[in-house]
């Protein structure tokens, strides 16, 4: 039987989290605007870009060190300002959309900064990256403010099978801004926490599986990941390059979609990228707010059924899409789904041993080499680094030969075609339809140091909608479409290679009917509703 906490466990809260016992409120300044609304207030000079990196970073004092204490921000760019400042000086009417706008990035994407690029880990801190990840490169130019390093699931969550998202030896555990007690799912947590918390406009995270799907989904904003190849993956601590791509995280879909723009393009670094030039476009072109019109839809009931409040949101947005002319195909097939998870795992563990090591080659100044040399310093430095989990999935892939070995090859054929040819591509092609849909994963989890996280991608009682287009190298974009007890509730479209601008025009045609994204409330849990918020004021 549920009961409501008593007197005595809300005096117990405010003792835990003693910033809850007052309230700040939104003092109208420029937390939850989007790039636009920012940019119209520099271009009308009431606002600079020095002053709004200025603000934010007091903001991450105030909410992410202290307050709180999300620790969603690992490091903050000690020149962050400066470079503002210069970039106001510069300030031309022909700007770019980022010019000026503060960016985070997860900690596993190199800068050629005085920040570091470690992926959470403590055997990375020795030294900064030689230089920037093409992402970087392409953000600098755009204009944007690259403003620190976001915490993540340490080693993109491919460390240990027990771990829980959002936690790392050098930065502690991310709390989720909607209820603190719970998980902001991973890997890319922090950075999708940072947004959702009004600290940035913008971050930078990456997947494998669903460490963009999830993160957002569960902090209750936008994010997208891109066509394998769209955006470089050079610079950025790999798991797999048959998985791994970076993509964008922010609270509304035409912010993400800028942030695409500047990020996505072909670079000679990597080969997968070979062909983005002809697809990389501006993919605000498809903000369309009747995007739904005409768009055939199909519903991928076998990744619902796992959770109610996700299952009731699916059907709300289904509704909400028929209304706006979507025509919507319930159910359909999506082939060899359950045949995904042990070549996709095969190919992870293989792949990170050759991928981790090359990239470490490339990163000489640090004491860490290869793989091994990591599970060596992990066990020397055990309790800061394994005090709650340990690194089984390193040793796993430690183990593993050679790309050339049958068992790889043979591994990375079946996931390829399973998911992709005969997955994907022939469940939109059965029914002639524009994209997939499914719930992106249920409400956050508690968060649990001891047992690790409550969900994976295909976990049966929470859900997650990720491997699919993870594995295929295929496009998907969540958006926030509803709530449960106060936690952010997202939905998910995936499509097959390069169909961003289809997705992004979906997805922007729901949002623009539904408005589902609030503001998180920073409460101790769910089950304090009477507790004193932390509001999310400047």
């Amino acid at each position: 039987m549920h009961r409501r906490p008593s007197l005595l466990c809300a005096a117990l809260a405010l003792a835990v989290f003693p910033a809850l016992a007052s309230t700040t409120q939104d003092d109208g300044g420029v937390a939850w605007q989007s790039i636009g609304q920012l940019q119209q207030r520099m271009d009308a000079g009431k606002l600079s870009s020095k002053s709004l990196v200025q603000d934010d970073i007091a903001r991450i004092h105030r909410l992410d060190q202290a307050g709180p204490t999300l620790r969603s921000v690992l490091e903050l760019n000690p020149d962050a300002a400066k470079i503002a400042g210069t970039l106001d000086a510069k300030r031309s009417a022909s700007h770019g959309p980022l010019y000026g706008i503060p960016v985070l990035l997860k900690d596993n994407i190199d800068t050629g900064d005085r920040t570091l690029t470690t992926a959470g880990s403590l055997a990375l801190a020795g030294a900064p990256a030689p230089a920037d990840a093409p992402l970087v490169a392409r953000l600098r130019q755009a204009g944007a403010v690259i403003l620190g390093k976001t915490n993540l699931s340490e080693w993109a969550d491919f460390r240990s099978s027990h771990a829980s998202s959002g936690w790392t030896g050098r930065g502690g555990q991310t709390r989720n801004p909607y209820a603190l007690d719970r998980n902001p799912c991973g890997s890319s947590s922090g950075s999708a926490v940072a947004v959702a918390a009004g600290l940035v406009p913008v971050a930078v995270g990456s997947e494998t599986d669903g460490s963009i799907i999830c993160p957002a989904s569960m902090n209750g904003i936008v994010g997208i990941k891109p066509t394998l190849g769209l955006v470089s993956r050079s610079g950025i601590i790999p798991i797999s390059h048959n998985q791994d791509t970076a993509g964008p995280l922010a609270r509304n879909v035409t912010d993400a979609a800028i942030l695409l723009s500047a990020i996505a393009g072909s670079d000679p670094r990597d080969p997968a990228t070979a062909e983005a030039n002809q697809h990389a476009t501006d993919y605000t072109r498809f903000l369309d707010p009747n995007g739904l019109r005409g768009k055939r839809i199909g519903v991928v009931r076998q990744l619902a059924g796992s959770e109610p409040n996700a299952d009731r949101v699916l059907d709300e947005a289904i509704a909400a899409m028929k209304a706006q002319g979507a025509i919507i195909v319930d159910p359909v097939a999506l082939p060899h789904l359950a045949e995904l998870g042990e070549p996709e795992m095969t190919v992870m563990l293989y792949d990170f041993k050759h991928d981790l090591n090359a990239y470490l080659a490339g990163r000489p100044q640090l004491q860490v080499k290869t793989l091994a040399d990591l599970i060596a310093y992990n066990n020397q430095h055990a309790a800061q680094e394994m005090p709650w989990f340990g690194q089984d999935l390193f040793e796993q892939a430690q183990a593993k030969g050679p790309l050339t070995d049958k068992a790889y090859t043979d591994a990375l054929a079946k996931a390829k075609q399973l998911s992709g040819p005969q997955g994907i591509d022939a469940a939109l092609q059965a029914d002639h339809l524009d994209a997939l849909l499914a719930p992106s994963w249920g409400p956050a989890y508690l968060t649990d140091l001891v047992l690790g996280d409550h969900v994976v991608s295909g976990n049966p009682t929470i859900g997650g909608a990720s491997q699919p287009a993870a594995v295929a190298g295929y496009p998907s974009i969540t958006v926030p479409a509803g709530w449960a007890h106060d936690l952010p509730v997202g939905i998910v479209f995936f499509g097959t290679k390069w169909s961003e601008p289809t997705l992004i025009s979906i997805a922007y045609g729901f949002e623009q009917h539904t408005h589902a994204w609030q503001a998180p409330k920073f409460l101790p849990t769910v089950d304090a509703q009477s507790y004193a918020p932390v509001a999310a004021g400047r």
